[in-house]
């Protein structure tokens, strides 16, 4: 998002498995109108205040499992590494079809997992991110940005 401030500038934007809400702080960092950061771990909502709160950033957050309606509007959606499990990622591109046809553009971050939908995306911008290898089967893991195509 710091990198490419115009994916979200002036837009509202909801931060899907936000996590401890680093891209949701990056996105109202980079000019987001609104911001919603979701997860459905309270142990994530709670990380995700007090990020944003030592960040100086106002967010929305929510442990509401958005996947179980149809999605809220927003002009740009973004996925961090949500792949992992095939029901999960049959629940989710569902989801993400639901909302590219309702306006939404849909930006994913993923280190390459197996549930991945590779055939539908277009890759924006690869990084090589240090990882601890207790964690992953790598010392660097390659991630991507990818756009899906509606």
């Amino acid at each position: 998002m710091l990198d490419n401030p115009e994916s979200v500038h002036g837009r509202d934007v909801i931060d899907l498995a936000s996590g401890s809400g680093l891209v949701a702080i990056a996105a109202a960092r980079a000019g987001a109108a609104r911001v919603l950061a979701a997860d459905i771990d309270p142990f994530a909502t709670t990380a995700i205040a007090i990020n944003a709160s030592l960040n100086e950033v106002a967010l929305e957050v929510t442990g509401e499992d958005l996947l179980q309606e149809a999605p809220p509007a927003a002009r740009t959606i973004l996925v961090g590494d949500l792949f992992y499990e095939r029901g999960i990622a049959e629940r989710l591109i569902a989801w993400l079809d639901a909302a590219t046809a309702a306006g939404s553009s849909v930006l994913i971050g993923d280190p390459g997992r197996s549930y991945l939908p590779r055939d539908r995306l277009d890759e924006v911008v690869t990084y090589q991110v240090p990882v601890t290898r207790d964690l992953e089967d790598a010392e660097i893991k390659r991630s991507c940005v990818l756009r899906l195509r509606t």
